[in-house]
């Protein structure tokens, strides 16, 4: 708050690097071509276990995003951290110098897992050759705030820095935090994001050991199916999304198109267990409603909701459930969608894309529909937009996150007036 006022954050900037298009108009075309870019995974064999499908990104050249000497200290986590940065700095028209830091521009970041699948690489290296088989960086590279250090050494922002590790929330806290860096005047701009890259034996054998993914042997364009009564897990993917978040005199200084304004944001735990919901959703209805509070709003003036909608039969039907509790009737009257239908669930970058996704919803009047519901399931008995989107005038929309451990996450986004 600034002279009385309350500091508004506004979203100048996108930059999504996905299975579904890298840069904010590929994007775009991803989403409203209305097919998943999910499918089997080919970076490594999955044979030995259960789940086979991944949203990996196969088009993805380090090269033409960084010059070699920087490749060697980044790696592939910390490269979709620092090339989406980039994309959503451009995007925004917003000049860096490494030579003339900034003081007022922060970075609020997010990942689950950080660099782990290098370190797993590495440690295979390890293994064969002791210490001198392995990369020389490799302390610097596999800690999670290897992010956001990365993306201020790349564009010199000496602002306010962090990366969080919360897992599947960690995107969508990221956004939240930034929203509390503006108001709170610790900076004019921060670029809030995640990224994840564990598309990697181990993790991905991890995941499969513990049956939380789609054991899916179909098409795997289809195995996320989000409010579907056949669906069975989520379907882990890759990639990051950075967004350049603004204080909104700032961004009119400059002259710069705004997607959309932050409105509200929500953090708190279940408290309960590391995988399964609350039965009765108290702590994610809680997150809603406070976030919800936070944005100065009721809740019939949402138009929209960016589920969490992980695919799986606990989470899809106790979301169904907390969204009838804090909405009410009116939780007949807006849509609801399922947008890891598309990407697969990057785990800590997934909800900075789900915020991506929400911004230019709003921006394009687009409601972007839940891929592969097919068998309606009584338990998730919304409006899901299924299998198809539609025009829609959208003037507040509500992203949730809800992680392993409890984490529940909540952003309400608005457009500009």
């Amino acid at each position: 708050m600034r002279n009385g006022t309350l500091r508004r954050a506004v979203i100048t900037g996108i930059g999504p690097i996905t299975c579904i298009g890298t840069g904010r108009e590929k994007f775009w075309r991803g989403l409203r071509s209305e097919k998943s870019g999910i499918k089997r995974i080919s970076s490594f064999d999955t044979t030995a276990f259960h789940a086979h499908c991944g949203g990996e990104i196969d088009d993805w050249i380090p090269e033409d995003h960084f010059p070699p000497h920087r490749l060697k200290r980044l790696d592939r986590y910390a490269q979709f951290a620092v090339a989406s940065t980039r994309m959503a700095l451009e995007d925004a028209g917003l000049s860096w110098s490494r030579e003339n830091p900034q003081h007022r521009v922060g970075v609020s970041f997010g990942t689950a897992l950080g660099g782990i699948a290098n370190a797993e690489d590495q440690h295979a290296h390890f293994l064969k050759k002791g210490t001198r088989g392995v990369n020389q960086t490799l302390a610097l590279q596999v800690f999670g705030g290897s992010a956001h250090s990365n993306i201020a050494i790349e564009f010199g922002f000496r602002g306010v820095g962090t990366t969080n590790s919360n897992s599947c929330a960690s995107g969508t806290v990221a956004v939240g935090e930034a929203l509390r860096y503006i108001r709170d005047d610790f900076a004019d701009v921060v670029i809030a994001g995640g990224a994840e890259a564990p598309l990697s034996p181990l993790t991905f054998g991890a995941f499969a050991i513990i049956k939380t993914m789609s054991q899916s042997t179909g098409d795997p364009a289809e195995a996320c199916r989000p409010f579907d009564l056949a669906r069975d897990g989520f379907v882990m993917g890759e990639g990051a999304a950075s967004l350049v978040i603004e204080e909104l005199e700032h961004a009119r200084s400059r002259g710069v198109h705004i997607y959309a304004e932050v409105l509200g944001y929500s953090l708190n735990n279940d408290a309960f267990h590391m995988t399964s919901p609350l039965p009765g959703g108290e702590s994610s209805i809680r997150a809603m409603r406070d976030a919800l509070a936070d944005a100065r709003l009721a809740p019939e003036q949402i138009d929209y909701v960016n589920a969490h909608a992980s695919s799986t039969q606990l989470n899809d039907s106790t979301e169904t459930m907390a969204l009838k509790q804090v909405f009410g009737e009116h939780a007949r009257r807006f849509a609801v969608s399922g947008t890891k239908s598309f990407t697969g669930h990057p785990l800590g970058a997934t909800g900075a894309i789900e915020a991506a996704i929400c911004s230019l919803a709003i921006e394009e009047s687009w409601l972007p529909p839940t891929l592969n519901r097919v068998h309606p399931d009584p338990a998730c008995d919304l409006d899901v937009v299924p299998n198809e989107g539609r025009p829609a005038k959208l003037n507040h929309v509500l992203s949730n996150s809800f992680g392993f451990g409890g984490i529940n996450a909540c952003i309400v986004l608005g457009r500009i007036h």
